[in-house]
């Protein structure tokens, strides 16, 4: 058994409305798993069930080889960070990462030692007489962190940390949970609504929507071999472009124009009984050229490092991602190109990915 097991775990409440519906994850010791998807998932109400904070309404939650199902939350060796930090205020930075182990009557000396521990690996040294009304976002961050640190617990749950903060602070902060991670290795559990996040921190994924788990795995995996077509729209920034296609003389064809298909996916079709199908473009596998699929120019969004164009086509409006500067204008007419290989299909009744 893993160092957490969630066995075919549901969520009923008052009214039939279910919440959960039979969730199945494991993970390895050390393992950094992504609770991710919309508002509204499940993601939460999963997460306060590891806690201990919710009851499952059947189905089973381990940690390590002890079944934890009913116990409350101070008995599973757990340690939680929350999106709003939940500090004492009266207390400085050192009374709250010491407060867990002042709970559970440490000793003094070992108290101390910890805090020191903790502050050095978190950069708090020079903060620790503060209170958090004299912290920033980041740094209250932090010391929520530390004291979650302090008490070396076989489980780290963090409840969309950085929700709270800028857009700097939440880079930063990634960064420094990752590199947080790399350095404890404890098994972790991190719930957020940022596919950003989820791709850079997690050694896997679990992408959730209505309650379900859409698809488990890599990071890789979950980019490059989406389970559905949820999945590939939700994961990827610029969302990954969609056409609505049907099976042609020579493979798939949208408004007419046949859509190039690799003969995998050419293999796949043949076996498939559905008529309408997706056809999925990721931003960055599209390319300007002298010839290919006609269109016009109609946004320009550069980011620096890269430029997301958008081309209005026969097939419709396409997303492409390109290095560096674009030369051009709104209004210009270019010519888009694309391996077959990269593309994917998907069915267009139920979203499975063909190929």
């Amino acid at each position: 058994m893993g160092a957490l097991s969630i066995k075919q775990v549901r969520k009923t409440y008052a009214g039939n409305t279910h919440i959960l519906k039979g969730i199945d994850i494991e993970i390895d010791p050390g393992e950094f798993l992504i609770l991710v998807g919309p508002s509204g998932c499940g993601k939460s109400t999963l997460l306060g069930i590891i806690a201990g904070l919710d009851t499952p309404t059947s189905g089973t939650v381990h940690i390590g080889e002890r079944d934890v199902t009913h116990l409350p939350s101070k008995d599973r060796d757990i340690a939680m960070v929350f999106q709003s930090y939940a500090l004492y205020p009266n207390m400085t930075v050192a009374q709250n990462i010491a407060f867990g182990l002042e709970i559970r009557k440490v000793p003094k000396a070992e108290r101390e030692a910890t805090v020191a521990r903790v502050a050095q690996m978190l950069q708090l040294g020079h903060l620790l007489d503060r209170r958090p009304a004299q912290l920033s976002g980041g740094q209250r961050q932090r010391v929520a962190m530390g004291r979650a640190l302090a008490r070396n617990p076989k489980l780290f749950l963090f409840d969309e940390p950085l929700s709270n903060l800028d857009a700097k602070l939440r880079v930063e902060m990634r960064a420094e949970i990752k590199l947080l991670h790399q350095r404890t290795r404890t098994t972790t559990v991190y719930v957020t609504h940022d596919q950003v996040e989820a791709m850079t921190l997690g050694d896997r994924i679990a992408v959730m929507k209505d309650g379900m788990v859409q698809q488990f795995g890599t990071p890789d995996d979950i980019y490059s071999r989406p389970a559905n077509r949820f999945v590939a729209e939700f994961i990827g920034s610029p969302a990954m472009n969609m056409v609505e296609a049907r099976r042609g003389a020579a493979g798939l064809s949208a408004h007419g124009i046949e859509l190039a298909t690799s003969g995998a996916q050419q293999a796949a079709l043949q076996g498939w009984a559905g008529g309408e199908f997706v056809y999925g473009l990721r931003p960055e596998s599209l390319s300007f050229g002298a010839s290919g699929l006609p269109g016009t120019l109609s946004m320009i969004e550069p980011t620096g490092p890269e430029t997301y164009a958008t081309v209005d086509t026969a097939i419709g409006p396409l997303t492409a991602r390109v290095p560096g500067a674009l030369r051009g204008a709104v209004g210009d007419a270019v010519h888009l190109q694309w391996q077959a290989e990269s593309a994917h299909v998907f069915d267009g009744a139920d979203g499975r990915r063909l190929a």
